[in-house]
């Protein structure tokens, strides 16, 4: 393996300069402050904290700091905190030392200048980083932060303002370019000074070339190393093996033990000795002694655990930490014939498997997921075997006899008369479902393992019912789901027991058939009408609409109406005056002239006017004459008429209800 360390890696002047300080203050042995993190590396903060330095964020924090030296941090502070931290000089006798990087101070006088003099500022960089933070406070004017293309597509400057623009450090000399053409078409007057260090410049390009050339990079820095993450992002799009580590302990020397040759550079606040350090174990001796070192020894049978390296349609390949990568085929993965293991695995997944062979004959191990996983579901199902654990699978398969299930690979069968309360004759529609079920008779070795759906609805719906009657009573206005429909009513799912609406009490108006009124899965709200063990009765014919309730009044003796021809028979017709509410209209009182039956003149739905000659509330019957609302005839006086009609229907009404 070939070694490469990218000439500008590591400290850069600015930070070498501050971190130096800070050492030379330490020898003083007088307590010494940095304000915010000297740089943004953690190893470094991590062991100038325990030689004693302490870190302040605030500048409040200096009022209760006194006979101190106090450091301004490598990135630099805003004009405000760095006159308040001066001030403690005097106030409490503390030494500030502005160990600012040369090349941002250099920006915060051109900013405080120029915006001095009335020029609006525009600063390229991150707005949440602390030097461009720093950098905004010595302005005087107008200050604008832009870091994306977006945001200098949308900048709109004043008309002819002076414009001066700066931008961070360590900023992305490419990413800068691009956003300094937008700004310059938009802005007529504007000064572009390229404030990004030199050492930046030449230590990104230095990346992006041997990363060009590289089958791997290191890229070394802190976590929270904004010039580091940008090295890491020039590093990925010209290598796609690249590594963001702290120190050499982060190093997984086994994902390099394929790459010819491994590229390493540094951010600007990574000392030297850290790079030396992943330097030397990355080299030939090094890196293979420390190789073998990390390598395990394997035997067949043994569980293994690793990262997926690539996925085929039909293969699986695993780095399980051997000198030899582990081999997964379809056929040791799923049962399922041709699946694309593609769809179901990707590269960087973590799969535990079992050695089938430690050299399958072509160097490589051959592994097996679909084994081990059937083994811990056996195992699995033993345990909820003992336990009557309720478990939860998909029917893979729908036989004559019953239905399969794979629980973690392990087959397990439900026999078509425990796969549901009910007799189903098609259980087609279990395929590809996942259901519960508890495992009644578990016989690996003889591969009999049987499970039972039934007794958990069974015993659900137990409950349920137990539930139900002990809340509901007679009266209670329920809710329920129509289960089924028949001549004679409809059957409604309460929730715990089937209720039943029968066809006279599906409404006060007349139900010819249930089946036109109601559809299976429809919504339905009735009341308990009566409980008979477990039997419910229910009705809509809520007693608040009942139409007879002011009937006497709407259909008293004269009143005249309007109905619709509900039924004939041969002695007259039927009409409805409300839903629930018939009158007889006797084939004798449709008319002055003689009718043989009613449907020599009428039609069922047609709507006639009537006047009411009779009204029996009691037996719930009106009689109707249209024959009354007629001029009499010749020879005929009005009150004969109506005396005749009264009598006629009298005669037919008492055998035949209206109701």
């Amino acid at each position: 393996m070939t070694v490469k360390v990218a000439e500008s890696a590591g400290f850069c002047f600015g930070i070498e300069c501050a971190v130096k300080t800070v050492y030379e203050q330490l020898e003083k042995k007088v307590p010494v402050y940095t304000f915010g993190p000297i740089t943004h590396n953690e190893i470094v903060c991590s062991e100038l904290e325990e030689k004693g330095v302490r870190i302040i964020n605030d500048v409040s924090e200096a009022d209760g700091i006194s006979d101190s030296v106090i450091i301004i941090r490598s990135h630099g502070v805003n004009e405000e905190a760095y006159l308040k931290l001066k001030a403690t000089e005097e106030s409490r006798h503390n030494t500030i030392i502005d160990a600012t990087c040369p090349f941002v101070g250099r920006i915060h006088k051109i900013v405080s200048e120029e915006s001095g003099k009335g020029s609006s500022i525009i600063v390229i960089g991150d707005a949440s980083h602390p030097e461009v933070e720093g950098i905004s406070g010595w302005c005087k004017g107008k200050c604008t932060i832009i870091d994306s293309e977006e945001e200098a597509l949308g900048y709109n400057p004043e008309n002819d303002e002076k414009t001066v623009l700066v931008a961070q450090t360590t900023y992305n000399l490419k990413k800068f370019k691009v956003l300094v053409e937008i700004l310059q078409k938009k802005i007529y007057n504007i000064n572009v000074v390229n404030s990004i260090c030199n050492a930046t410049e030449k230590r990104q390009r230095e990346t992006s070339e041997l990363a060009a050339v590289s089958d791997a990079m290191i890229v070394i820095g802190g976590s929270n190393s904004s010039n580091t993450r940008k090295l890491v992002e020039i590093s990925e799009k010209e290598c796609k093996n690249t590594y963001h580590i702290q120190t050499g302990k982060d190093l997984d020397l086994k994902s390099f033990r394929s790459f010819r040759c491994v590229g390493i550079t540094a951010g600007a606040s990574t000392p030297k000795t850290i790079i030396r350090e992943v330097q030397e174990i990355m080299s030939e001796m090094n890196f293979d002694a420390m190789l073998d070192e990390s390598m395990k020894t394997i035997h067949n049978g043994e569980v293994v655990e690793g990262k997926v390296i690539y996925v085929k349609e039909d293969e699986i390949a695993l780095d399980i930490g051997y000198k030899a990568d582990g081999i997964i085929p379809r056929s040791e993965y799923t049962n399922t014939p041709n699946l694309d293991l593609r769809t179901v695995v990707k590269e960087g997944d973590t799969i535990q498997a079992k050695v089938l062979k430690v050299n399958d004959g072509e160097g490589q191990v051959s592994l097996t997921y679909k084994r081990l996983a059937a083994e811990r579901g056996s195992e699995k199902l033993a345990k909820a075997f003992e336990d009557k654990e309720v478990l939860k699978a998909k029917v893979t398969e729908v036989l004559g006899g019953g239905i399969c299930v794979v629980y973690d690979e392990a087959r397990v069968f439900i026999p078509a008369s425990l796969v549901s309360d009910t007799y189903e004759k098609n259980l087609d529609k279990y395929k590809d479902q996942e259901i519960e079920f508890v495992v009644t008779e578990f016989q690996p070795k003889k591969r009999r393992i049987i499970g039972d759906r039934k007794q958990l609805l069974v015993a659900r719906k137990a409950e349920a019912m137990k539930k139900l009657f002990d809340t509901i009573k007679v009266g209670d206005v329920i809710e329920g789901t129509v289960k089924n429909i028949t001549d004679f009513g409809a059957f409604i799912d309460l929730g715990g027991a089937d209720g039943l609406l029968h066809i006279s009490e599906m409404s006060w108006g007349r139900v010819e058939s249930p089946k036109k009124v109601f559809k299976v899965g429809e919504t339905v709200r009735a009341f308990i009408k009566d409980i008979q063990g477990n039997k419910v009765a229910l009705s809509m014919k809520f007693p608040d609409q009942n139409p007879w309730a002011d009937a006497e009044e709407k259909f008293a003796v004269g009143n005249v109406v309007t109905g619709k021809v509900a039924r004939m028979t041969d002695f007259g017709a039927f009409v409805e005056l409300l839903p629930g509410v018939d009158a007889l209209l006797h084939v004798s009182q449709i008319s002055r002239d003689h009718i043989e039956k009613p449907s020599d003149v009428l039609k069922a739905g047609q709507e006639i006017t009537a006047k009411i000659v009779d009204f029996n509330l009691e037996d719930k019957k009106i009689s109707l004459s249209i024959k009354a609302l007629l001029p009499p005839k010749e020879n005929e006086t009005e009150g004969a008429a109506e005396n005749t009609t009264g009598t006629e229907a009298a005669e037919e009404s008492e055998s035949v209800s209206a109701e």
